[in-house]
């Protein structure tokens, strides 16, 4: 059975910051428009702010749906599975908003909130962050066993080479970045220069 709490600390805390992985759910107000879900990682991208606020690091990408979908409505819903250990699904429902390099916000969340991760040659565009208004647990029993090794280094590969022209510029040729695929306004474009 599923069970409510009031606030993200303690047992629901800890199991949310030790999963490797995790997901993120939007959509857009149009009863159309395209619900978007991604998978998110990285050790050291995701925080919890406080009891009721946590945030993540958005890096570069093939879109930016969930930009969009934030900046439109702020729905957003994130979840965590248990892949190892006893079972157990957490959901966090709340609203969300991308917060910019060039937002006087950006440069403390990042120092105070993500230590363990050099986002720089990731392409970071933005700091997603979240109020719960509902936070959920589910038992998962479906959800299999799968082993985490490492995480993947082919994202710092790929984007360590870009600077902030060459990224804007990268960003500028995808179709689905400055505007989503249903049209919304996404990823302001030219990017700000990374905050230093």
């Amino acid at each position: 059975m599923g069970k409510t709490y009031e606030r993200i600390d303690g047992r629901l805390r800890t199991f949310i910051e030790d999963q490797p992985v995790f997901f993120t759910a939007t959509a857009p107000l149009s009863g159309d428009g395209t619900v978007n879900l991604s998978p998110k990682g990285l050790k050291g991208s995701f925080a919890v702010l406080d009891e009721l606020t946590v945030a993540y690091l958005d890096f570069a990408g093939s879109n930016a749906e969930t930009i969009a979908h934030l900046r439109e409505n702020g729905r957003i819903t994130l979840m965590w599975c248990a892949f190892q250990g006893p079972p157990n699904i957490v959901r966090v429902h709340g609203r969300g908003e991308p917060v910019f390099r060039d937002d006087p916000r950006f440069t403390d969340l990042l120092a105070t909130h993500f230590p363990e991760i050099d986002p720089s040659p990731h392409g970071l565009r933005a700091i997603i962050v979240v109020h719960a208004e509902l936070v959920r647990d589910t038992c998962g029993y479906a959800v299999p066993f799968m082993t985490y090794d490492e995480d993947r280094d082919l994202h710092a590969k790929r984007f360590a080479r870009e600077d902030d022209a060459s990224l804007s510029a990268y960003f500028a040729k995808k179709e689905h970045i400055a505007t989503s695929m249903d049209g919304l306004p996404g990823l302001p474009l030219p990017l700000p220069p990374r905050p230093i």
